[in-house]
């Protein structure tokens, strides 16, 4: 059975949106001409391409996403970071958090001026191209998912008219602390939908208790299947094989479960 076409209309968690989504967080690493070419392949008719380059006293070097809305959809993407760059980043505890979105608890520092650098940008463009009442969606994979879940929530804490219909991240890291994730939570219920493969190390950092996650997680277990619940057993035994080397050398199970084709896949096997 072939994977539906994109629903414009969709509202509410989907697994085939999940799959659209993901899509359009793997469309962000490409260049802002294939960005545009593909927008239009899949029924929208504008787009707007952010980067950003900044010097900060952290890691991160620039920030890149776009927007492509048409007549019933609006959706940003931003674009994620490979492994080999985010070892340092995502495993230092020694940076102090950045101040959440409206007040509301603590941020990772990094990710936190990493979307500083583009958001008035991503908030204004929102505003412009939402001329029908479109339904709104964030998306990104690693990094950007991270981003993408602090974009829908600095949108919503700063403008509460501004709530996103959907923050869809995969490979996320952790990018809170428990009392922002709180605020996240209550604001996105249902609306958030954060997909972990197996023995993906990102997720896993930047350590707990400092940082923690939001609500809900959809996990892919060895098999690829997908599963609403975290199933403990299996977690344990997918995560233990993973652990016995560097899980961010490039052919441990920390890496390989990492890249987003390996969510694509996993999401159109559910769909199949």
């Amino acid at each position: 059975m072939p994977v539906p076409a994109m629903d414009h209309h969709a509202t509410g968690y989907d697994l085939a949106h999940a799959y659209w989504l993901a899509r359009a967080a793997s469309l962000s690493c490409q260049g802002e001409d294939e960005i545009r070419a593909t927008a239009r392949e899949w029924g929208f008719d504008r787009v707007r391409h952010y980067e950003s380059r900044h010097r900060m006293p952290f890691l991160i070097e620039d920030t890149q996403g776009y927007t492509m809305a048409g007549k019933h959809m609006i959706v940003t993407a931003f674009r994620g970071t490979e492994p080999p760059q985010i070892r340092d980043w995502l495993t230092d505890v020694d940076t102090p958090p950045w101040p959440g979105p409206g007040g509301h608890g603590l941020i990772h520092f990094g990710f936190g001026q990493a979307l500083d650098s583009v958001f008035p940008v991503v908030r204004d463009t929102i505003e412009e191209f939402r001329d029908n009442g479109q339904s709104v969606w964030f998306t990104g994979h690693s990094l950007g998912g991270a981003l993408a879940m602090l974009a829908g929530s600095r949108m919503y804490f700063e403008d509460p008219r501004l709530l996103a219909d959907g923050i869809y991240t995969y490979g996320q890291p952790r990018t809170c602390d428990r009392l922002h994730a709180a605020a996240h939570n209550k604001a996105f219920l249902a609306r958030t939908h954060r997909f972990v493969n197996n023995n993906d190390i990102v997720p896993q950092l930047p350590p707990e208790p400092v940082y923690h996650h939001v609500d809900k997680m959809h996990y892919i277990d060895v098999a690829g299947r997908i599963h609403d619940a975290v199933p403990p057993l299996g977690t344990l035994l997918d995560r233990g094989r993973g652990l016995t080397a560097d899980p961010f050398a490039p052919g441990s199970d920390g890496i390989r479960d990492h890249h987003i084709v390996n969510y694509l896949d996993a999401i159109e096997k559910g769909l199949r």
